[in-house]
């Protein structure tokens, strides 16, 4: 068994894998307040690492994220380990990427990205965003409007495949965060995510 954050009822009828990102771990504040926010009676949270920060964790030594063979085969794992009939996979970043490579193999219930790295920052040729053209695993895409991974001004054409639904934060960065001039804060914007989670995985559309 891997070491995981559970929150929530384990008898839930719907039950959230959620990964982190590249630079920091299952205990991240990001995603400690967005499973606080979700878990309860209806929703279990179950948060985990990655093989390269389960040795962080370990050792206090920094790592650069497992290669991305390694980074699927984890994540099957955890499905296998934490099977649900109402299983969602949902990643913050590289782990909502790699999510999306394994959510239709695995038969997932539901695909929930929290801010898809569409490229690395400052660096827009880099474009990985294909899988989200082809995807048929329902999918929520929460992303934040300047996030500098993939901005709502550089997806405003982008062709996401009819399985897909955005939601864009308000004024947000890769995390949510927006800007004080904007009116909005990043506690709202988290709990706007939070809502739109529980009503996606309370009532999924149908899988194409």
């Amino acid at each position: 068994m891997h070491e995981v954050i559970r929150e929530g009822a384990v008898d839930a009828p719907v039950r959230i894998l959620l990964a982190h990102g590249a630079g920091a771990g299952m205990e991240h504040a990001f995603l400690a307040e967005l499973s606080r926010l979700l878990a309860g009676p209806d929703i279990e949270v179950v948060r985990f690492n990655f093989p390269y920060m389960i040795k962080r964790a370990q050792d206090g030594k920094r790592r650069p994220p497992d290669r991305q063979p390694a980074l699927l085969e984890h994540w099957r794992q955890m499905v296998r380990e934490f099977a649900h009939p109402g299983l969602f996979l949902a990643g913050k970043s590289m782990g909502g990427r790699m999510a999306a490579e394994i959510a239709g193999e695995m038969n997932a219930a539901g695909l929930l990205i929290l801010g898809y790295p569409f490229h690395p920052p400052a660096k827009p040729e880099c474009w990985r965003g294909e899988v989200l053209k082809q995807i048929t695993t329902p999918t929520l895409l929460l992303q934040g409007e300047r996030d500098t991974f993939g901005s709502r001004a550089e997806l405003v054409d982008f062709p996401f495949s009819s399985a897909v639904s955005v939601h864009w934060l308000t004024d947000g960065d890769h995390g949510f965060k927006p800007r004080k001039a904007s009116g909005v804060s990043e506690q709202e914007n988290l709990q706007q995510a939070a809502n739109e989670i529980r009503r996606f995985v309370t009532n999924p559309p149908v899988q194409g």
